[in-house]
């Protein structure tokens, strides 16, 4: 109804100002529409222009997305890109159009108008959405050695693509606004820009607004292609590939006394010189299950921290630390767009959905299993975590209060189904619940050191 409202009031002011060449009204573009469409040489004249600035776009996209990774990536490549990119924000676009008349002519004026409006937006959003990617997201792909392509898939990609769809909202308008707008001033044979310079020629004023009228089309056409592309790329989730050999945890790793035996001597950890870890020591024999009693804030989070490789101690030596771990985090640090068998899958070593969710429907409903993590409860979450560190190969697991949030009975059931799955591994769980030491059958091992954190 509102468009059929200022339909009404165009046609009136043009019946008011009684003159085509002033203000043609929407009867006379519509005619003059149609008569474009049946001309022979319509089709080719879309699709020059469609070639052009669509070349432009996609060209000013895919390289727009590399070098932000790049940017992102490497600072000095961030740093080097830098100028250029404020350089192509700054510089009005009239400037750039006599600049390129002189180089490249007009036949490809179109093409690169398009590619500099759109290529510094791709380029900002790429670098602000690889920037917001979680970064406890980031710290678990660390600790379990993800893939590069896992880690884009399910952490940097769901990060990146809200940026994009905000970026291409705008940019394939201009695209489309400044391609013609070049090709106006250009005039490139069988071009939207000549039509439209031609109905200025003629005072062709209802095939003037008739060609604004194909452009606009085609303009929105475009945008709702490229947007439901990537929108059906954003919402593509396939299921993890098996995981790269081995991880970043390099520091302090060692040789133990023996093959599988952990050891920590001297362990000493400060924030703002407040110590959290001093002079900590323990040995983990192979296969063992070691339950650190210790209340919260009392640094357990931050020794399985520094065993993961997450954290520096200030002193101390850790030998015999795998080069992988299994963990489970104070947090679930989930994906949360992804079901539970996926999060699950980028933890275990081999790729097989058939295989966990067998796995996980023995802890976990099987109705909840196809639903987003964000979707489920929290006891259900902190399932999910533990599974993805237990189905892990890592010879030693670390959990920080893997049974928070689940109540007695799923705590046992947890438990009973974490111990059938250590296949002699080492297993290291923090608690402040006497409780989760019963129930693991674990050797209890208080900090000795209690810190103000």
């Amino acid at each position: 109804m509102i468009i059929v409202f200022w339909l009404i009031i165009w046609q009136a002011a043009a019946a008011a100002a009684d003159n085509r060449i002033l203000l043609a009204g929407p009867v006379q573009v519509l005619y003059a529409f149609a008569q474009n469409i049946m001309q022979p040489g319509f089709l080719r004249t879309i699709g020059s222009s469609l070639a052009r600035i669509g070349a432009g776009f996609f060209a000013a996209f895919g390289i727009g997305l590399l070098l932000g990774a790049l940017g992102y990536r490497f600072r000095i490549a961030g740093e080097v890109l830098e100028p250029v990119i404020c350089v192509l924000k700054s510089v009005p676009v009239a400037s750039f159009v006599v600049l390129l008349l002189i180089w490249f002519g007009s036949g490809r004026l179109a093409f690169y108008i398009s590619f500099l409006i759109v290529f510094p937006n791709v380029y900002v959003n790429t670098i602000a959405g690889l920037q917001s990617a979680d970064a406890g997201l980031l710290e678990m792909a660390r600790v379990f050695g993800m893939s590069r392509r896992n880690r884009f898939f399910y952490i940097y990609r769901p990060a990146l693509m809200p940026y994009l769809d905000s970026c291409l909202k705008i940019s394939l308008g201009m695209s489309w606004k400044s391609g013609v707008a070049a090709e106006v001033i250009g005039l490139p044979d069988h071009s939207l820009g000549e039509r439209l310079y031609m109905s200025k020629i003629y005072l062709d004023t209802a095939g003037l607004f008739a060609w604004t009228l194909t452009v606009i089309l085609i303009s929105f056409l475009f945008e709702k292609a490229v947007l439901r592309l990537v929108r059906a790329y954003s919402a593509w989730k396939p299921y993890p590939t098996g995981q790269a050999a081995g991880s970043v945890r390099t520091a302090c790793a060692g040789s133990g006394d023996e093959p599988g035996t952990v050891t920590i001597s001297g362990l000493c950890k400060s924030y703002d010189g407040r110590p959290v870890l001093r002079d900590y020591s323990l040995t983990m024999e192979p296969g063992q299950r070691y339950v650190l009693m210790a209340p919260s804030g009392a640094g357990k989070t931050t020794l399985l921290r520094i065993l993961a490789g997450l954290d520096h101690a200030d002193a101390g030596h850790i030998a015999g630390m795998p080069e992988r771990a299994g963990m489970v985090f104070q947090e679930d640090r989930l994906c949360e767009d992804c079901d539970a068998v996926c999060n699950i899958m980028l933890g275990a070593s081999a790729a097989d959905g058939k295989q966990i969710r067998r796995e996980a429907a023995l802890i976990l409903p099987e109705s909840c299993l196809d639903q987003p993590v964000r979707a489920l409860s929290g006891g259900m979450r902190r399932r999910v975590a533990l599974l993805r560190a237990a189905l892990s190969d890592a010879e030693v697991l670390i959990m920080d209060e893997p049974f928070a949030g689940l109540d007695e009975e799923n705590r046992a059931r947890t438990a009973g189904y974490l111990l059938d799955r250590l296949h002699g591994r080492t297993l290291l769980v923090t608690t402040h619940r006497a409780e989760d030491a019963e129930l693991l059958q674990g050797i209890k091992v208080p900090l000795a050191f209690y810190g103000s954190l």
